[in-house]
Parts: C-alpha cells; sequence; structure tokens
C-alpha cells in the first residue's frame, strides 16, 4: 500500500505549529542531549572508580595518562551541555542568553571538585560495605549496589547544581532515578558515609539535609507537608520545605517524614511511621504494638 504522503504532510504541519515549542528553534537553540550525558555519566564513573568502571584495563603506571585523556573528553562533552542548558533555561525569552555564565568556566569549576565527589562517594561505599552483612567487598557494592549508583549522580548533580547550571543537574538525577527507583533531587544536601539500603522508592527532596553517616531503607520518604501559594496561585519556590537529619540518623523502610522538621542525630525512626514534627536528639521512634485479639474477639468476626 503506498504511503498517504498529503496525510502524512499535513500531520508534519500540525506539529511543526510553535505553540508546541517550549524553545525557539529558529535562533538555533540546542537543547541538553541524553545520549551526550549518558555518555557524561559513563566518562565520569570511569574517572572516578577507574578500576571499576574503565572501558579498558590499565595498570596504575599509564593510569594519570588515561585518566587524563577522559577528563579532556568529559570537559569539551560538560562545556557543550552547559550551554544547552542555559539556551534551555532561557526558552521563555525566545533566544539563549547572551549574559549567561561562561560554560568553560564552569564546567572547569566542576572538573576541580572532582576529588573532593570522589572522597564523598569512597565514604559511601565504605558506609555500603559495612552497613550490609551480605556485602562481599567494597569494590561489590561500586558494581552491584544502586546505592553507589545513584550517589555518585547525585555528587555529580549536585555540584553542578550549587554551580546554578540550569537543567542539567536536573536530568542527571532523573537518569538514576529511571536506573534505581531511588529519586533524590540534585539540590539535596547529604554528608559523609551517605548509604541507602535496597532503595526501591526512596524519595529525597530539593531543601532536604543529610547529616554525616545516616542510612536510609526501601521506601523512604523525606518529602514536603504542604505547598503554599503565592496570591496569583502558583506555588511558592525556594522556601525550605523538606526535613533535616541530624548526623547517625537511621530511617527504616516505609517511613515518611514531611515538612521543615528536624531528626535530632543519633536517632532511629522505624518502619512505616509519619513523622510531622521534630524529633529530639537519641530518639527511637516506633510504631505504636498492636493489642493481640482474644479467642472470643476472633470467634465474634466470624
Amino acid at each position: 500500500m503506498d504511503i498517504d504522503m498529503k496525510t502524512l504532510d499535513e500531520v508534519a504541519e500540525k506539529l511543526a505549529q510553535p505553540a508546541f515549542y517550549y524553545f525557539n528553534c529558529e535562533k538555533g537553540m540546542q537543547m541538553p542531549s541524553l545520549p551526550a550525558l549518558t555518555e557524561l555519566m559513563q566518562r565520569l564513573r570511569a574517572a572516578l572508580f577507574p578500576c571499576f568502571h574503565s572501558p579498558q584495563r590499565y595498570s596504575v603506571s599509564p593510569m594519570r595518562y588515561h585518566l587524563s585523556a577522559n577528563l579532556d573528553s568529559i570537559y569539551q562533552i560538560l562545556t557543550s551541555q552547559i550551554e544547552s542548558g542555559f539556551c534551555a533555561s532561557a526558552a521563555e525569552r525566545g533566544n539563549c542568553d547572551k549574559k549567561s555564565p561562561d560554560a568553560h568556566t564552569l564546567a572547569l569549576l566542576f572538573i576541580k571538585r572532582l576529588p573532593v565527589i570522589r572522597s564523598f562517594l569512597e565514604g559511601d561505599v565504605l558506609a555500603a560495605h559495612e552497613g550490609d552483612p551480605a556485602a562481599k567487598s567494597p569494590g561489590e557494592t561500586v558494581l552491584c549496589y544502586p546505592s553507589i549508583h545513584v550517589m555518585t549522580n547525585h555528587r555529580v548533580a549536585h555540584e553542578l547544581y550549587l554551580l546554578e547550571v540550569p537543567l542539567i543537574p536536573r536530568i542527571i538525577s532523573e537518569m538514576a532515578h529511571t536506573a534505581t527507583g531511588i529519586d533524590i533531587h540534585p539540590g539535596a544536601s547529604i554528608g559523609k558515609n551517605f548509604f541507602i539500603d535496597h532503595g526501591t522508592g526512596v524519595v529525597i527532596g530539593e531543601t532536604c539535609v543529610i547529616g554525616d553517616n545516616c542510612r536510609l531503607y526501601q521506601g523512604v520518604t523525606l518529602g514536603a507537608l504542604s505547598f503554599p501559594k503565592e496570591k496569583d496561585g502558583k506555588l511558592c519556590k525556594g522556601l525550605k520545605r523538606h526535613p533535616i537529619l541530624e548526623d547517625n540518623v537511621v530511617v527504616y523502610s516505609g517511613a515518611t517524614i514531611l515538612g521543615r522538621v528536624t531528626i535530632g542525630h543519633d536517632s532511629m525512626i522505624g518502619g512505616n511511621v509519619w513523622i510531622t514534627g521534630d524529633i529530639p536528639a537519641g530518639s527511637k521512634i516506633v510504631q505504636q504494638h498492636s493489642i493481640p485479639s482474644s479467642p472470643n474477639d476472633m470467634l465474634g468476626q466470624q
């Protein structure tokens, strides 16, 4: 059967209407590229964990050479994607903002932070190994654990977020969310030695502050209690609306902590509890024990 070109042209004409676009194609605007950012994260993993994620085998002696070459590629890709991020963020103005910060400078500032990112990730790896009796070695956590996968993306995205790079941090975070089921906003501040055991269904909001040596289990939500609105009905932006976890806090599976509340250091939050207020340091919060039914109660229910 021949293709009905008239129908195809009519559909193409409708799809080409400017009303469908959130950016201005006529100005040559380039949107961020998911394939490019995927390659960026692959290269960053190879730079941060060179013995685990490098595409080729090499000994320690030439490692510096290979890392330098990889960092050059990271710099080129990141610069291009930062430029695209600023263009996309200027969509409502119909063109790239010519006063946007220099992408080359921001990319270089980020690369200078890679040793710090790696230091944080080393602590995350040790926390995963020491916190899970099923982990046979730190290397196993690097290769297998969703916590390390998502925290690599988050540590990268958070640094870009602090540099006020638009859009790119969120894309990098959502890449990890898709792969692991763990949703961490790039704005969340997370301290040293952080571990998410299992992890599926964990949500950590934009303004969360998590201290050192904290651990979460699957299904934990650190979210907002409410969403205040402006007079025009639009949501207020930039409010501190998510929880603070001080050092050495453990939150077990299914717990929900909402609002700008503080969980004091060295506290343990049990599974499936609902918290909307501050918790003092050293607390242990668990569900109230259920009362077993008597045999007569059971008979009455039949």
